[in-house]
């Protein structure tokens, strides 16, 4: 028997919200695997990509990437950041 009236808009508004959870759900992992990552993990991605992209370009095969130190702005907020998480 198909549901009628009110039931109709019942099933209509658990679909919702189980959509809304299911969406809610999918976005926490995803923001729990994106912060996972450290600034110094995020920026070798960054270089091993800008590598690539312009060995492809240049098509000569590799691009010699060169170690860039940590501005002391970058060292500051580092430290900040470990006084406010109380380590």
């Amino acid at each position: 028997m198909a549901p009628r009236g009110r039931q109709w808009w019942k099933l209509v508004g658990l679909a919702g919200l189980a959509g809304v959870a299911a969406t809610g759900a999918i976005t926490v992992r995803n923001e729990r695997k994106r912060r996972s990552y450290t600034p110094d993990e995020v920026r070798t991605v960054l270089h091993e990509r800008y590598a690539r992209v312009a060995a492809a370009r240049d098509s000569s095969g590799e691009v010699p990437l060169t170690a860039v130190r940590p501005r002391p702005t970058s060292r500051i907020r580092r430290v900040i950041r470990r006084i406010r998480e109380g380590r």
